[in-house]
Protein backbone atom coordinates (compact mmCIF):
# COMPACT_ATOMS: atom_id res chain seq x y z
CA UNK A 1 0.00 0.00 0.00
CA UNK A 2 1.25 3.96 -0.81
CA UNK A 3 -0.09 6.99 0.03
CA UNK A 4 -1.38 8.96 -2.65
CA UNK A 5 -2.96 11.64 -0.53
CA UNK A 6 -3.13 13.35 3.06
CA UNK A 7 -3.75 16.46 4.46
CA UNK A 8 -4.84 17.72 7.57
CA UNK A 9 -8.69 18.83 8.41
CA UNK A 10 -9.43 19.06 11.76
CA UNK A 11 -8.81 19.54 15.60
CA UNK A 12 -11.38 19.36 17.50
CA UNK A 13 -11.27 19.78 21.66
CA UNK A 14 -13.74 16.74 21.70
CA UNK A 15 -14.87 13.55 20.52
CA UNK A 16 -18.18 15.68 20.04
CA UNK A 17 -16.79 17.93 17.75
CA UNK A 18 -14.70 14.92 15.63
CA UNK A 19 -15.76 14.76 12.14
CA UNK A 20 -18.99 12.60 11.32
CA UNK A 21 -17.44 9.71 9.01
CA UNK A 22 -17.94 6.01 8.09
CA UNK A 23 -14.33 5.66 7.36
CA UNK A 24 -11.98 3.56 9.60
CA UNK A 25 -9.88 6.00 11.73
CA UNK A 26 -6.51 5.21 12.87
CA UNK A 27 -5.24 6.94 15.93
CA UNK A 28 -1.42 7.10 16.97
CA UNK A 29 -0.76 7.94 20.91
CA UNK A 30 2.35 7.75 22.93
CA UNK A 31 4.21 9.60 25.91
CA UNK A 32 4.92 13.51 25.12
CA UNK A 33 8.18 13.71 23.51
CA UNK A 34 7.91 9.80 22.04
CA UNK A 35 8.44 11.06 18.17
CA UNK A 36 4.69 10.71 17.06
CA UNK A 37 4.81 13.50 14.61
CA UNK A 38 7.73 12.63 13.10
CA UNK A 39 6.52 9.30 12.19
CA UNK A 40 3.21 10.41 11.08
CA UNK A 41 5.13 12.65 8.51
CA UNK A 42 7.74 9.47 7.95
CA UNK A 43 4.60 7.46 7.33
CA UNK A 44 2.72 9.72 4.68
CA UNK A 45 6.01 10.80 3.50
CA UNK A 46 5.20 14.10 3.44
CA UNK A 47 7.43 16.63 5.83
CA UNK A 48 5.39 18.71 8.41
CA UNK A 49 2.18 17.38 8.12
CA UNK A 50 1.86 16.72 11.84
CA UNK A 51 4.01 19.48 13.78
CA UNK A 52 7.20 18.66 15.22
CA UNK A 53 8.58 20.27 18.72
CA UNK A 54 11.43 19.96 20.63
CA UNK A 55 8.89 20.68 23.60
CA UNK A 56 6.82 17.75 25.32
CA UNK A 57 2.69 18.58 24.89
CA UNK A 58 2.92 20.15 21.67
CA UNK A 59 -0.42 18.28 20.44
CA UNK A 60 -3.34 19.31 22.85
CA UNK A 61 -6.36 18.23 20.97
CA UNK A 62 -7.71 14.99 18.53
CA UNK A 63 -5.96 15.74 15.21
CA UNK A 64 -7.74 14.26 11.95
CA UNK A 65 -6.02 13.88 8.55
CA UNK A 66 -7.62 12.71 5.36
CA UNK A 67 -5.62 10.12 3.87
CA UNK A 68 -5.89 8.21 0.29
CA UNK A 69 -3.84 5.45 -0.28
CA UNK A 70 -3.62 2.54 -3.40
CA UNK A 71 -3.22 -1.12 -3.08
CA UNK A 72 -2.90 -2.39 -6.04
CA UNK A 73 -5.73 -1.39 -7.94
CA UNK A 74 -7.95 -0.39 -4.90
CA UNK A 75 -8.11 3.03 -3.58
CA UNK A 76 -8.99 3.50 0.13
CA UNK A 77 -9.69 6.64 1.64
CA UNK A 78 -9.10 6.57 5.63
CA UNK A 79 -8.25 9.29 8.95
CA UNK A 80 -5.06 9.27 10.63
CA UNK A 81 -5.52 10.35 14.05
CA UNK A 82 -3.05 12.03 16.07
CA UNK A 83 -4.03 12.30 20.00
CA UNK A 84 -2.33 14.46 22.38
CA UNK A 85 0.71 12.70 24.20
CA UNK A 86 0.60 11.80 27.61
CA UNK A 87 3.08 11.95 30.88
CA UNK A 88 5.84 14.72 30.77
CA UNK A 89 3.92 17.68 29.02
CA UNK A 90 4.22 20.87 31.94
CA UNK A 91 0.83 21.26 32.15
CA UNK A 92 -1.89 21.92 35.41
CA UNK A 93 -3.21 19.26 36.66
CA UNK A 94 -6.93 20.38 35.77
CA UNK A 95 -5.53 20.62 31.91
CA UNK A 96 -4.12 17.10 31.81
CA UNK A 97 -7.20 15.21 33.15
CA UNK A 98 -9.01 17.10 30.52
CA UNK A 99 -6.68 15.63 27.87
CA UNK A 100 -7.04 12.01 29.83
CA UNK A 101 -10.80 12.65 29.86
CA UNK A 102 -10.79 13.58 25.93
CA UNK A 103 -8.32 10.43 25.07
CA UNK A 104 -10.20 8.00 27.15
CA UNK A 105 -13.63 9.52 25.32
CA UNK A 106 -12.24 9.08 21.70
CA UNK A 107 -10.63 5.56 22.50
CA UNK A 108 -13.91 3.75 24.29
CA UNK A 109 -16.61 5.83 22.39
CA UNK A 110 -15.48 6.83 19.21
CA UNK A 111 -17.63 4.02 16.55
CA UNK A 112 -14.93 4.45 13.77
CA UNK A 113 -12.26 3.53 16.07
CA UNK A 114 -10.61 1.02 13.71
CA UNK A 115 -7.15 0.60 15.59
CA UNK A 116 -4.71 2.23 18.29
CA UNK A 117 -1.01 2.69 17.83
CA UNK A 118 0.63 2.96 21.10
CA UNK A 119 4.32 4.64 20.48
CA UNK A 120 7.37 3.75 22.44
CA UNK A 121 10.46 5.08 22.97
CA UNK A 122 13.36 2.13 22.23
CA UNK A 123 16.08 3.81 23.74
CA UNK A 124 14.64 3.02 26.98
CA UNK A 125 14.06 0.58 29.29
CA UNK A 126 10.11 -0.35 30.33
CA UNK A 127 8.64 2.72 31.74
CA UNK A 128 5.39 2.20 34.24
CA UNK A 129 3.49 4.91 32.04
CA UNK A 130 4.01 2.81 29.20
CA UNK A 131 2.98 -0.33 30.49
CA UNK A 132 -0.02 1.39 32.65
CA UNK A 133 -1.36 2.82 29.42
CA UNK A 134 -0.99 -0.43 27.46
CA UNK A 135 -3.26 -2.26 30.47
CA UNK A 136 -5.79 0.26 29.95
CA UNK A 137 -6.13 -1.08 26.15
CA UNK A 138 -6.74 -4.11 27.24
CA UNK A 139 -9.15 -3.36 30.03
CA UNK A 140 -11.04 -1.23 27.57
CA UNK A 141 -10.89 -4.58 25.01
CA UNK A 142 -9.33 -1.40 22.68
CA UNK A 143 -7.23 -3.11 19.73
CA UNK A 144 -3.41 -2.07 19.17
CA UNK A 145 -0.01 -2.43 17.79
CA UNK A 146 2.79 -1.14 19.79
CA UNK A 147 5.82 0.92 17.45
CA UNK A 148 8.82 1.42 19.33
CA UNK A 149 10.79 4.68 17.68
CA UNK A 150 13.66 6.30 17.38
CA UNK A 151 15.52 3.15 16.30
CA UNK A 152 18.39 4.65 14.69
CA UNK A 153 19.18 6.83 18.01
CA UNK A 154 20.72 4.01 19.79
CA UNK A 155 22.95 0.94 18.86
CA UNK A 156 20.38 -2.19 17.59
CA UNK A 157 21.52 -4.37 20.75
CA UNK A 158 20.25 -1.80 23.51
CA UNK A 159 16.66 -1.45 21.14
CA UNK A 160 16.58 -5.33 20.88
CA UNK A 161 17.16 -5.91 24.59
CA UNK A 162 14.31 -2.67 25.89
CA UNK A 163 11.51 -4.16 23.52
CA UNK A 164 12.50 -8.26 24.84
CA UNK A 165 12.28 -6.89 28.46
CA UNK A 166 9.11 -4.56 27.16
CA UNK A 167 7.14 -7.87 26.64
CA UNK A 168 8.61 -9.58 29.81
CA UNK A 169 7.15 -7.13 31.41
CA UNK A 170 3.84 -7.74 29.91
CA UNK A 171 4.07 -11.52 29.99
CA UNK A 172 3.30 -10.73 34.00
CA UNK A 173 -0.26 -9.79 33.15
CA UNK A 174 -0.56 -10.53 29.31
CA UNK A 175 -1.81 -14.11 27.69
CA UNK A 176 -1.25 -12.58 24.52
CA UNK A 177 1.36 -10.22 23.00
CA UNK A 178 0.44 -7.75 20.34
CA UNK A 179 2.13 -7.38 17.35
CA UNK A 180 5.19 -4.64 17.28
CA UNK A 181 7.27 -2.99 14.37
CA UNK A 182 10.77 -1.19 15.38
CA UNK A 183 10.74 2.09 13.40
CA UNK A 184 13.10 4.49 12.55
CA UNK A 185 11.64 7.75 11.00
CA UNK A 186 14.83 9.11 10.03
CA UNK A 187 15.71 5.94 8.31
CA UNK A 188 12.09 5.14 7.21
CA UNK A 189 12.01 1.57 8.90
CA UNK A 190 8.96 0.06 9.53
CA UNK A 191 7.22 2.29 7.22
CA UNK A 192 6.40 -0.80 4.67
CA UNK A 193 5.09 -3.01 7.23
CA UNK A 194 2.85 -0.60 9.18
CA UNK A 195 1.24 1.09 5.84
CA UNK A 196 1.09 -3.01 5.08
CA UNK A 197 -0.94 -4.09 8.08
CA UNK A 198 -3.47 -0.45 7.69
CA UNK A 199 -3.99 -1.82 4.47
CA UNK A 200 -5.81 -4.92 5.56
CA UNK A 201 -7.29 -3.18 8.27
CA UNK A 202 -8.96 -0.99 5.24
CA UNK A 203 -10.25 -4.13 3.38
CA UNK A 204 -11.32 -5.84 6.36
CA UNK A 205 -13.29 -2.89 7.16
CA UNK A 206 -14.42 -2.47 3.57
CA UNK A 207 -16.08 -5.69 3.93
CA UNK A 208 -17.87 -5.66 7.16
CA UNK A 209 -19.08 -1.97 6.46
CA UNK A 210 -22.86 -1.35 4.48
Amino acid sequence: MEIRSAKYVISSPSIQSCPVTNLPEYAFIGRSNVGKSSLINMLTDIDKLAKTSAAPGKTQLINHFAVESISGKTVSNWWLVDLPGFGFAKVSISQRKKWETMIEDFLRKRKTLAHVFLLIDSRHTPQKLDLDFVNKLGKWEIPFTLIFTKSDKENQRTVAANVKAFFEKMRTSWQFLPQHFVTSAAKKTGRSEILRLIGEMNNDWEKTEP
